[in-house]
């Protein structure tokens, strides 16, 4: 058999961490089994189901490079196919209509609390009579459609996760609501456990992989599979996704959005890889650091973790920094070119391609976060730069404008700066003034960056000299430090 397995996000926010984790693991598992993997679309909340959402969700799996091979499928498209189902249940007397009110619902409800009892429907309508439901109807009452759940119906799977799991009947809650009010004689908006056992049905869907939020729900869908004569699909429910206190990851502990990690400057690939590391130990034979492909050669749910992944920033951001690090030099640097021109500064992408691949090189070793370059180049964009703290004290210390000052001239008299000659000149700056190479090195830093701490100091004065910058920063700083004594 063919393995078939799918996404189905709900349009109602942007791509979770959690969904695209869902995902990425639905991915591995059909890749490795040279399976298919199906892209729906679960929009049949129609209040809360938003166009902008759909498309952050396709070009956030787009982005993460989790290609699906049929779909994307609208349930709002195939409204005929859950109505011909709960119409099927209906006939055969599996489902019913239920009159009862909100008022009538939440009453019973607040008895069963005082009386310590878990909130559950009570079948109170499972067996009206034609009069009771014309009387209803007179009434003007829209009758949802409840599928029946026998209370001591024992449910059990071998989920690909935790092994045997065993529900009880009379632990769902009492009959299931499967549509929503309409009129007698009509079907309202089928609701979700009704609609994923239709569509996953329909696809062909072999094996059912999502997180154990859901486990709740495949008992009733088991009983719905069973009710409309289809053979079951393999469930498996993946660990949840925890904040640092073990609580489940939500909005409230900070990005958890995919496109947030986009923006914040996270590669695909590290985040990809860190994603499947939340609940996956990999075996002995791949490193830590694993593409897509790499992974779903090995993925087996035997290595899938029962307990909750904690979310770690330290761990992500060790991995993204080290695909950035390991970056062939014109990759890189088409991803800053887009970082530097959403943040503003001023260049020609192609004309000063050369003098940007030097700047990247620079910065590559020191970047965490693609957005990291945006701080750290300012200086090689902005004229002039601001100095903090440590760069003014630096210029105020004694020597420092005398070996200012012996540098600019060396710059006025040379032509071309290369690495040899901006050695020459801190060498001859130093023995000149009387002062330690220290503090050159730390001065001319001061001066050219507006900080006493960067990357290689050489590198960093030959990209500014090729932007003719940095005799006009040696000559602000000897005025800095002129006007400050």
């Amino acid at each position: 058999m063919t393995v078939r397995v799918r996404i189905a996000p709900s349009p109602t926010g942007n791509l979770h961490i959690g969904t695209a984790r869902t995902a990425v693991f639905n991915w591995l598992y059909g890749r490795h089994h040279q399976g298919t993997f199906i892209l729906r679309i679960e929009d049949t909340d129609q209040e809360r189901s938003r166009s902008d959402y759909t498309e952050n969700i396709i070009s956030g799996l787009k982005w993460l490079g989790l290609d699906w091979d049929e779909g994307p499928f609208f349930q709002t498209q195939r409204l005929e196919h859950y109505e011909a189902a709960v119409q099927t249940l209906l006939d055969a007397g599996l489902a019913y209509y239920c009159y009862c009110t909100p008022a009538e619902l939440d009453d019973l409800r607040a008895r069963q609390k005082a009386k310590g009892q878990a909130p559950r429907y009570d079948n109170r309508h499972r067996n009206l009579t034609p009069e009771q439901q014309s009387a209803f109807d007179a009434e003007g009452r829209e009758p949802v459609i409840r599928f029946k759940i026998e209370d001591d119906r024992q449910i059990q799977w071998t989920d690909l996760v935790r092994g045997t799991v065993t529900w009880k009947g009379a632990d769902l809650g009492g009959d299931m609501v499967i549509s929503r009010a309409a009129p007698r004689g009509t079907i309202g908006i089928p609701l979700y456990n009704l609609v994923v056992v239709v569509d996953d049905i329909a696809m062909g869907i072999t094996d059912v992989i999502r997180g154990e939020d859901h486990i709740g729900n495949t008992p009733k869908q088991i009983l719905l599979y069973e009710a409309l004569g289809a053979p079951l699909p393999n469930f498996g429910h993946t660990p949840l996704i925890l904040n640092t206190s073990g609580q489940k990851l939500s909005k409230r502990d900070g990005v958890t959005s995919i496109s947030d990690f986009q923006e914040m400057g996270y590669l695909a690939e590290a985040l990809t890889n860190y994603m499947t590391l939340l609940g996956w130990s990999p075996p002995e034979e791949l490193s830590e650091i694993f593409n897509l492909s790499a992974a779903a050669a090995v993925f087996s749910f035997d290595r899938v973790n029962k307990a909750g992944a904690k979310f770690d920033w330290d761990k992500l951001n060790w991995l993204n920094s080290q695909y950035l690090h390991q970056m062939p030099l014109p990759q890189l640097l088409d991803h800053l070119i887009r970082v530097w021109q959403g943040a503003g500064y001023d260049f020609d992408p192609t004309g000063d391609r050369p003098w940007l691949e030097s700047l990247t090189a620079l910065l590559q070793p020191s970047l965490v976060k693609l957005t990291d370059a945006i701080a750290q180049g300012r200086l090689f964009f902005n004229e002039p730069p601001s100095m903090d703290g440590e760069a003014i004290s630096q210029l105020n210390q004694s020597g420092s404008d005398e070996v200012l000052t012996q540098l600019l001239h060396g710059r006025q008299s040379e032509g071309q700066l290369t690495p040899e000659t901006a050695k020459s000149l801190i060498n001859h700056a130093t023995k000149a003034v009387g002062v330690k190479k220290g503090l050159t090195m730390r001065t001319l830093r001061a001066a050219l960056t507006g900080a006493i701490h960067g990357p290689d100091l050489i590198e960093t004065w030959l990209i500014l000299h090729q932007r003719r910058w940095d005799i006009p920063r040696l000559e602000r700083a000897i005025s800095l430090y002129s006007n400050s004594n």
